[in-house]
């Protein structure tokens, strides 16, 4: 079963090699498995390539003349745009230096050459999924009109919605990929511990917006919602008009959407079994016996100006 089995197009594959036989072998291996590879023997071939066809995955040779595959990497994930794409590295020295500059450089994963094909499928079948998760998250967050603002650990903007980025502009604060939240923001930001996070409140431009680390997309990256508190949120008035948790009522807004459960469980870092019991006590406090009523009965609320 080939790595795109669960998808609807074959996923496109650069890699990146000036090795001409590790590019016939990886070409050949990958295309038996149903992928769509491009190659590129270069640095700046690469990042050529990369913005004319936006690949799924990248295999990166760690080590080549002129811009080594690190410094691709660094320019493709914060000049580009390109954060969200998996850039797995190939290199023929396994020394811990090497794993270093690979993972700061913004690289998921590692393997030593002579690449073994079977592991590095695997891995990439890991990367992919979890590449389309978080594709799709961001997309649902984006549609759904959610101020969300994913950050690294330092403080550095990964990407906004259009709702988060409108919404610290009017605190006077410019949002872009690859540069930082304010200050006071990252100072808050780098204070907090696992599982005991506190809300921080911005207050700028006579605006007031809680931000909160609502969960970590990767092991150094963090979600943050932010929230105008002169407006209130849309979890608040559903929680307020049905005396619902917060959190159900947050389930709630995403049935709204259309979201199952399942996608709801991805979006909200929760089990399915978590948001089967939320929606229990949903159709409990509203009454109602299925989705579609319940949904009926949100919008009512967030359509009463």
């Amino acid at each position: 079963m080939g790595v795109n089995a669960a998808a609807s197009a074959p996923p496109v594959v650069l890699v990146v090699d000036d090795s001409p036989d590790a590019l016939g072998m990886l070409t050949d291996a990958l295309g038996l498995e149903g992928m769509k590879v491009v190659v590129a023997t270069s640095g700046r071939a690469a990042l050529n390539i990369a913005q004319e066809i936006g690949p799924d995955i990248i295999l990166m040779d760690a080590k080549m003349p002129g811009i080594d595959g690190f410094e691709t990497c660094r320019i493709l994930k914060t000049e580009m745009g390109m954060a969200d794409i998996p850039v797995i590295f190939m290199t023929g020295f396994g020394e811990s230096e090497h794993v270093v500059n690979a993972l700061a450089s913004g690289g998921v994963d590692f393997v030593v050459k002579p690449v073994p094909i079977v592991e590095l499928l695997a891995r990439m079948r890991v990367h992919l999924a979890n590449a389309r998760r978080a594709r799709s998250a961001r997309q649902a967050l984006d549609s759904t009109g959610r101020r969300i603002v994913v950050t690294d650990n330092r403080g550095t903007v990964l990407w906004a919605t259009p709702q988060a980025s409108e919404l610290l502009l009017k605190c006077g604060v410019a949002v872009e990929e690859g540069g930082r939240l304010p200050w006071e923001v990252t100072d808050w930001l780098l204070s907090q511990k696992p599982g005991r996070t506190e809300p921080y409140i911005l207050s700028r431009n006579g605006k007031k917006v809680e931000c909160r680390i609502v969960g970590g997309v990767g092991g150094a990256e963090r979600l943050i919602r932010l929230i105008d508190r002169e407006a209130g949120t849309d979890e608040e008035r559903l929680a307020a008009a049905f005396d619902l948790s917060l959190r159900a009522a947050e389930v709630l807004l995403w049935i709204t959407h259309g979201k199952s459960n399942k996608e709801i469980a991805e979006i909200l870092d929760l089990s399915p079994r978590t948001v089967n019991k939320h929606l229990e006590q949903i159709f409990n406090k509203l009454g109602v016996e299925n989705r579609t009523a319940a949904a009926t009965m949100s919008v009512r609320v967030l359509w009463d100006r």
